[in-house]
């Protein structure tokens, strides 16, 4: 389990979270969801490291991670696919697959598994990353966080910019990580975009947890988003 115990986070002395709480179980969905600038993006990067926590806990079962240094959180199995992808551009397709492997160890045979998820990126594996499309970057992005054999995984925004076919196989992909007991927290604006696949939907307002609710709770009543979403 992913759990989240009261996360302060932010930029030099301005305080962005303010005491968020989440728990995400195995083999669970739970989207996140907000404006612009409420601190969803701030969140994930307090999870992964990437920004130190003002103060609070995170945990992948029973290894605390924000008593950890940035670059050894990936190897206790939480992957992270960031808003913008953040490929390795120069670097082939297989390149980028390595540096996934590297950081989780993993082999040849958990590549091959990966790859059998993303047939475009084995026809791909010589082409640099740079060169491929929007779509294709995005799948090679989640590629690279799979090789790691995650038990959770944290995903921003994984399906902007993209046609619906790319949205649709990226979804498969993350419900099949679902279905092999991986913990998923997503970070999405569109609500048509993941509601099909989630369990839960978290709201979050102002660095603040504003409200938590089942997906299928959302799906009837799908107003009740507008309050956390609507401009």
């Amino acid at each position: 389990m992913l759990r989240i115990a009261d996360l302060r986070a932010g930029y030099g002395a301005a305080e962005v979270l303010h005491g968020v709480s989440l728990d995400v179980a195995h083999g669970e969905i739970l989207c996140l969801m907000g404006r612009n600038g409420a601190g969803k993006t701030t969140l994930l990067r307090a999870v992964m490291g990437l920004l130190a926590p003002m103060g609070g806990a995170v945990w992948l079962g029973e290894v605390r991670l924000d008593a950890l240094p940035a670059h050894r959180v990936p190897r206790t199995g939480l992957g992270y696919v960031p808003q913008g992808r953040r490929l390795f551009a120069g670097l082939s397709v297989a390149e980028n697959l390595e540096v996934g492997l590297m950081a989780g160890q993993g082999g040849n045979a958990l590549r091959d598994e990966v790859l059998a998820l993303f047939p475009r990126l084995r026809d791909r594996l010589r082409q640099r990353a740079e060169t491929l499309s929007g779509g294709e970057q995005q799948m090679l992005a989640l590629a690279r966080a799979l090789c790691l054999g995650p038990r959770a995984l944290l995903l921003d925004e994984p399906t902007e910019g993209l046609q619906p076919s790319m949205i649709a196989a990226i979804r498969e992909v993350v419900a099949a990580q679902r279905a092999a007991g991986v913990a998923v927290l997503v970070v999405e604006q569109r609500l048509d975009a993941v509601l099909s696949v989630a369990d839960r939907v978290a709201f979050l307002e102002n660095g603040r947890l504003a409200e938590e609710m089942t997906a299928d709770a959302l799906r009837a009543d799908r107003a009740r988003a507008d309050r956390y979403l609507g401009v």
